[in-house]
């Protein structure tokens, strides 16, 4: 299905999803019309420590060999995080254009044919089209097509990591990483295009219909930086657990629902949400906003590269957040190891935050 972009004032209300948008799925998990937002409060049993894109993502302009070691949002990542005590891991699903959920970050995927550097927009591509880039699984020695990535600074480099594995579906993740391993599904869309209402309930159907299918009692969170996906997520299904994905404040965006944790709040009570993930700098700098948060009855997850850090990942422990998306799985699970130890969680003022604050400086820098 190709992506239409139209203009905002285009976009459907979504106070009232279509009739046609219910599941016909052969499910008694999935109501089969639209469900009532009566939001059950989600609370996980302990602080958790949630794996980026399995063991970690890749960096490939980083100067840490760990953030090269193994393919991000792959079956090997995933199931070597599986080898760590961690309850989930976070991966980035979209759909091609022939409906099938595939686990790819990157809207587009760059690769080289006779010296020559072209992209191609992965929702645009058939199942088998994607399939084509990487390792090959179905014949040994078999060569995919190259696949380059563009860096944040737009330097194009060769997406060389020391342990490569083959790209996958949401089919492939269900059927061959650890059964007792949770799965963060991201609905990944593209910040720079307006979705009509009908692309994101296709896409929505897509991904649940594997869901159903290959679940069984895997624990599920749903999660996504598009306010409208999310809302549309949790009136499609009540099974499964909906977060809304924010910056927190850190960017700016034509959505002014996606440009604070305020925002956030109010598009998880008013369209029954379950929870935030919110980029940990945007707690580090609106700290009062997780009593906020926790008085909704809203659980609290974060991510970003300071989660990487023990001091930044102990401080929320402390603050009462929920867990963390991390890339260093097997440094930080030791370290939530060690803090695990203490028995109680210790409640702190904001007051008595903010000087914790200024022992680690560098937690808080813009």
């Amino acid at each position: 299905m190709a992506l239409k972009a139209v203009h905002v004032s285009d976009v459907p209300n979504l106070d009232q999803v279509p009739e046609n948008a219910s599941l016909s799925l052969c499910s008694n998990r999935f109501s089969s019309g639209v469900l009532e937002l009566n939001r059950v409060p989600f609370k996980f049993p302990k602080f958790q420590v949630i794996g980026h894109r399995g063991n970690g993502m890749n960096m490939l302009s980083s100067s840490d060999s760990r953030m090269k070691a193994i393919k991000e949002n792959s079956i090997m990542s995933f199931n070597l995080a599986a080898n760590y005590p961690v309850d989930f891991i976070e991966f980035d699903v979209q759909v091609t254009r022939d409906g099938r959920p595939i686990i790819f970050h990157d809207d587009l995927i760059l690769s080289e044919d006779n010296g020559t550097i072209y992209e191609k927009r992965v929702t645009e591509l058939s199942l088998s089209e994607f399939l084509c880039y990487g390792p090959q699984k179905e014949e040994e020695g078999k060569k995919g097509k190259c696949l380059l990535r563009k860096t944040y600074d737009g330097k194009i480099l060769k997406w060389n990591v020391e342990q490569d594995d083959c790209v996958c579906t949401l089919k492939d993740a269900f059927e061959k990483v650890e059964a007792s391993l949770g799965f963060n599904i991201e609905l990944k869309f593209d910040d720079h295009i307006v979705y009509q209402q009908d692309h994101l309930i296709h896409v929505i159907q897509c991904v649940l219909e594997v869901v159903v299918e290959y679940a069984q009692e895997r624990p599920i969170i749903f999660s996504s930086f598009h306010p409208d996906a999310a809302l549309l997520m949790r009136k499609l299904q009540s099974t499964y657990p909906v977060f809304f994905l924010t910056n927190g404040g850190g960017e700016i965006y034509y959505d002014v629902r996606r440009n604070s944790l305020e925002e956030a709040l109010k598009v998880c009570t008013e369209g029954g949400l379950n929870g935030i993930v919110s980029e940990v700098k945007g707690i580090f700098r609106n700290p009062g906003a997780v009593s906020r948060i926790k008085e909704a009855k809203l659980s609290l997850l974060t991510y970003g590269k300071l989660n990487n850090v023990v001091e930044a990942v102990y401080m929320q422990h402390l603050m009462g957040i929920d867990g963390v998306i991390v890339d260093l799985v097997k440094e930080i699970t030791e370290a939530v190891s060690d803090i695990n130890i203490i028995k109680s969680n210790p409640h702190f003022s904001d007051k008595e935050l903010s000087f914790l604050f200024k022992l680690i400086p560098q937690l808080i820098q813009a």
